[in-house]
């Protein structure tokens, strides 16, 4: 077995402390990854509180992670020892199942997440908030030489979550987007839609984060606040990419869509929200959802933000300041993604 350290919770209200705990020897197609990063998403939060259901404790989050590779199975073909990889949100799935066939292993009805699920040997996953993790060629992502390491993190969740929507809807250059709210989720959907050379425009509750979405890409802002403002942006865009996961009204935003254009969600709000029916019929708009990608569009993410230099705006951490930035992350108090230096722990 192999011996780690990391942090985890023991009970939906404690903080999260060291922890000490063993990752299974490697199988022939198991690739060993020292960790040098992990990021922090605001579902590791919802995750280890037990707001999306009873956690299993102690519950070791964590899926956003990078590093080097150290050991690698006899079957496996991809990588070698010195290698950098990530691993995302996933870690096995059926391999047999529809969603596997199509390289949508995040639909797998056995899909298995990275953390706080019981894997196919019966025991529970354990997350990036730690020094090493074990896992299958087919769940780990090449990232190419001279990265920035720490800035690639938080791409395994936040970069695909984003990516793989824009993508799907045909964001490219001439199309229209739209950005609701500018967090961890949204700095990315704003710096991946100009990348693929599309007009950006964020909307957000907070009037001074105008200069930080141009910085990041967008060409215009809306202040979500007045009602009024947004007049200036309806019927204009072709696809509007919603990061908010707090209840809220779309209507205002199916608005802004030109004829047939798609309000898509990507963060998840806890109560429902309200849409008025009419929003959707007047005009055909569509409103949609979208998860994270499949093992195949997470590396094609990783190559393209590879090509086109875009990495997460980050803040590095110490282990031991995990909990202060939880309480950041609630208040909205980082720009953009909180990521923990794997040293440290």
């Amino acid at each position: 077995m192999i011996k780690t350290k990391g942090y985890a919770a023991t009970s939906a209200t404690a903080p999260l402390s060291p922890y000490a705990f063993e990752r299974r020897e490697p199988r022939a197609d198991d690739v060993v990854i020292e960790i040098s990063h992990c990021g922090i998403c605001h579902s590791d939060i919802h995750t280890v509180r037990s707001e999306w259901g009873a956690a299993a404790y102690p519950c070791v989050p964590g899926h956003e992670i990078v590093g080097k590779v150290v050991q690698v199975g006899k079957k496996v073909k991809r990588f070698k020892v010195g290698d950098f990889a990530g691993v995302g949100c996933l870690v096995n799935s059926c391999g047999k199942c529809a969603a596997c066939k199509a390289n949508e292993e995040q639909f797998c009805p056995n899909g298995v997440f990275t953390y706080d699920r019981k894997d196919t040997d019966g025991n529970v996953t354990m997350g990036g908030y730690s020094t090493m993790i074990v896992v299958r060629e087919a769940f780990t992502l090449k990232i190419k030489k001279d990265q920035p390491l720490a800035r690639i993190a938080p791409l395994l969740c936040a970069g695909i979550t984003t990516y793989s929507p824009l993508k799907r809807f045909g964001t490219k250059k001439g199309k229209k987007v739209g950005v609701v709210g500018l967090g961890g989720l949204g700095h990315m959907a704003v710096k991946i839609a100009a990348a693929m050379g599309a007009e950006v425009t964020v909307f957000s509750t907070s009037p001074n984060k105008e200069a930080d979405a141009k910085k990041l890409g967008a060409k215009k802002f809306v202040v979500t606040k007045d009602p009024a403002n947004f007049a200036a942006a309806a019927g204009t865009l072709d696809l509007i990419v919603d990061t908010v996961s707090a209840k809220h009204d779309f209507s205002p935003y199916l608005g802004c869509l030109k004829t047939g254009g798609t309000h898509v969600l990507v963060g998840a709000a806890p109560e429902p929200s309200e849409v008025a029916a009419f929003a959707l019929i007047f005009g055909r708009k569509h409103l949609a959802g979208s998860l994270i990608g499949g093992l195949k569009e997470t590396q094609e993410m990783l190559d393209f933000c590879a090509k086109k230099k875009v990495f997460a705006d980050i803040e590095l951490i110490p282990a031991a300041k995990i909990n202060e930035a939880y309480e950041r992350t609630i208040k909205s108090d980082v720009k953009y993604r909180f990521v923990i230096d794997a040293k440290t722990f």
